[in-house]
C-alpha cells in the first residue's frame, strides 16, 4: 500500500511516499481501506521530530473509510463507513483501528467531511466540557478561531451551552467566518488587545473559560482576562512554553483553575471512552446540520507537501484534508 513517512526530520520537504506493509488487525481492532485523512498540528512536531508516532512510522492520527477487516472481538460490519483516531498511519491507503474508537459516519457526511471531525471536535469537547465544564450561558474565549479546533469549539459552546463565544484570530476573513459559525464576538489580535476588548465585552468580568493555543506570550493578557474562579485550558503552545517570572498569587486570588491537556498522547482507554460520550452526544447534531465540519481546503496524497506548508503558514480556515486515492 502507499504510505507517507518522513525521510529524516526536517520540512515538509522530508516527506515523501513509499511501499509498506498492509497492517493486519488484532483481535479488537478493524482494518479500514482509508477514503480521507486530516492534517494535524501534532503531524507538523512529529515530522520535525522525524519517525512516526507509537509503532509505525507512518504519519496520521484520524481516518476516514470503510471497515475491510474486523478482528474477533469486534462487532463491526464489513462495509460501515466509520471515522476516528488511530495510533498513527493515518497517511495511508490502509489502517488499523481500536474498535472501540470507530464513529460510524452519518449518511449525509462524506469521507471528506469525516476525516474533519474526529481530531478537532474531540479536542474541543474535552476541553469545553472535560476540563473547562463549560456551562448554561458562560462566556468562553477561544482563541485561534479559525483553526480546525477553534471551530469546533465556537460550535460546541454555542449548540451545547448558549455560550457567549469570544474569538480572537489574525484576519478580519478568519473572524467573519468565526461569526458565521457561532461567534459573538471578534477581536483581531493583530489590531487590537485582545485582554483590554474582552473587559470591555464583559463588563470587566472576564470569561469562564479560556481555550488557549498559544501559551507563554499569551499569559498576561490570558490572566488579565480570566474571570474569579474561571477555568483557563492550555492545548497549545504555539506562542512559546518558557513563562518568565510567574506570580503563583495571581492564580491563587482569583481561584484559576488552569489545565494543561494534550489529546494525542493519551491512553486507548481514554480515548474510547471519550469518543463514545462524543459520539453518543454529537452525532445527532451533524446529521440535523447544526454541527458542521469546516473543511478549508483538500489535497490529494501526492500533495502532501503543500498540505503541510499550509497549515504551518496558519493560512487555513478549518481542516485541511487529504484525499486518499485507491
Amino acid at each position: 500500500m502507499k504510505a507517507i513517512i518522513v525521510k529524516q526530520p526536517g520540512g515538509a520537504e522530508q516527506l515523501t511516499i513509499v511501499q509498506q506493509r498492509k497492517p493486519e488487525p488484532k483481535e479488537d481492532e478493524i482494518l479500514i481501506k482509508v477514503k480521507a485523512s486530516a492534517i494535524n498540528r501534532t503531524d507538523i512536531i512529529t515530522r520535525e521530530k522525524g519517525g512516526g508516532y507509537l509503532e509505525t512510522p507512518i504519519l496520521g492520527i484520524e481516518v476516514a473509510g470503510v471497515v475491510e477487516r474486523a478482528g474477533a472481538k469486534t462487532n463491526i460490519a464489513l462495509g460501515t463507513r466509520v471515522m476516528g483516531l488511530v495510533n498513527g498511519g493515518g497517511y495511508a491507503q490502509y489502517a488499523v483501528m481500536p474498535a472501540n474508537r470507530a464513529i460510524e459516519i452519518p449518511d449525509n457526511i462524506s469521507f471528506e467531511q469525516a476525516a474533519a471531525i474526529t481530531e478537532v471536535f474531540l479536542t474541543a469537547y474535552q476541553c469545553l466540557y472535560w476540563h473547562g465544564r463549560l456551562a448554561e450561558k458562560e462566556t468562553v474565549l477561544i482563541h485561534a478561531g479559525g483553526s480546525g479546533v477553534g471551530t469546533a469549539a465556537i460550535q460546541l459552546a454555542k449548540q451545547f451551552s448558549n455560550a457567549k463565544v469570544i474569538t480572537t484570530a489574525g484576519s478580519e476573513e478568519k473572524l467573519v467566518h468565526a461569526k458565521k459559525i457561532g461567534a459573538d464576538f471578534g477581536i483581531n489580535y493583530k489590531e487590537q488587545d485582545f485582554a483590554e476588548e474582552v473587559l470591555k465585552i464583559t463588563e470587566n468580568r472576564g470569561v469562564d473559560v479560556i481555550l488557549d493555543f498559544v501559551g507563554a506570550s499569551y499569559w498576561e493578557k490570558n490572566y488579565q482576562s480570566i474571570s474569579i474562579d474561571g477555568r483557563w485550558i492550555l492545548i497549545g503552545l504555539l506562542g512559546g512554553a518558557v513563562v518568565e517570572r510567574v506570580n503563583l498569587f495571581e492564580l491563587m486570588s482569583k481561584r484559576v483553575q488552569l489545565t494543561g491537556t494534550l489529546l494525542t498522547p493519551r491512553s486507548d482507554e481514554y480515548k474510547a471512552e471519550l469518543t463514545k460520550e462524543f459520539a453518543f452526544k454529537t452525532m445527532p447534531y451533524f446529521e440535523n446540520g447544526k454541527l458542521i465540519p469546516i473543511i478549508d481546503c483538500v489535497y490529494s496524497f501526492e500533495q502532501i507537501r503543500r498540505a503541510h506548508e499550509r497549515m504551518q503558514a496558519n493560512a487555513n480556515i478549518g481542516k485541511i484534508i487529504l484525499q486518499v486515492a485507491d
